[in-house]
């Protein structure tokens, strides 16, 4: 009996810990907890009202996923995802988005071949009225709707990983209005190809899409640093001025 009930506890408290890391991961890519704020095991112990316990599991799991990063000698931190890591991870993104869209083409059903095309319908609305509030969510809907109905869920958790994971460069979303017409070209590509039930020039489209994509963040994110440093007309940078201030 007493086994049992120990089996029982360590289930419960595994099951806790499942619940705990996806609140912190809301906390994490909701931008409540920033990129390099320590991750205090023991305040979030008191914010969810558990033991210490579930949490250290829970951030043991993060860490593994890449969403935080254990420092000797100093404490846990949301891990900052440098240009190097993103680049390494746009790359790993593009393969599986590109396989992804071909197992569509080979083995799509007619319906998930229809909601394709309707998510693509509304995102090209958006984009005509330059409504970027509605485009963004709905572009995350598109690329999540192909990793999902490609079937392999391997593919997906890994795809969904990454993503994740590049949330954390620059603490932000370097996608803009004026990328949404361009995003939209790519993606109608992808359709086309998907709807033929093309599945090489669906790799292609897919794989390209998200290789432009990462072109244009590193684009943005480098004119951002050229901004930050350079002088202003008192002899100090942007970020150095607002430090002072």
């Amino acid at each position: 009996m007493t086994g049992l009930r120990s089996k029982l506890a360590l289930l419960q408290q595994h099951s806790l810990a499942t619940q705990l890391e996806a609140e912190i991961e809301r906390l994490i890519l909701g931008g409540v907890l920033r990129v390099g704020d320590r991750v205090n095991e023991v305040q979030l112990a008191e914010r969810f009202g558990v033991s210490r316990s579930p949490v250290r599991e829970a951030l043991r799991t993060l860490e593994a996923s890449g969403l935080i990063e254990a420092v000797p000698n100093r404490g846990i931190f949301v891990r900052r995802v440098d240009t190097a890591t993103a680049l390494k991870v746009y790359g790993v993104r593009a393969a599986l988005f590109g396989y992804a869209a071909q197992l569509l083409a080979e083995a799509g059903s007619d319906g998930d071949l229809g909601r394709l095309a309707e998510l693509h319908a509304t995102m090209g609305s958006a984009a005509e009225a330059h409504r970027f509030a509605d485009y963004f969510p709905l572009n995350f809907a598109f690329h999540e709707f192909i990793v999902e109905a490609g079937g392999n869920d391997v593919l997906a958790a890994q795809y969904r990983g990454l993503v994740k994971q590049l949330r954390l460069f620059r603490g932000q979303n370097l996608m803009t209005g004026d990328t949404m017409e361009v995003s939209h070209r790519e993606h109608q590509a992808i359709v086309d190809a998907v709807l033929a039930r093309d599945p090489v020039r669906a790799y292609r489209a897919a794989f390209d899409h998200v290789e432009l994509g990462r072109h244009r963040v590193m684009a943005r994110a480098a004119a951002e640093d050229d901004a930050d440093i350079r002088p202003t007309s008192g002899g100090s940078t942007p970020a150095q001025a607002e430090r002072v201030a």
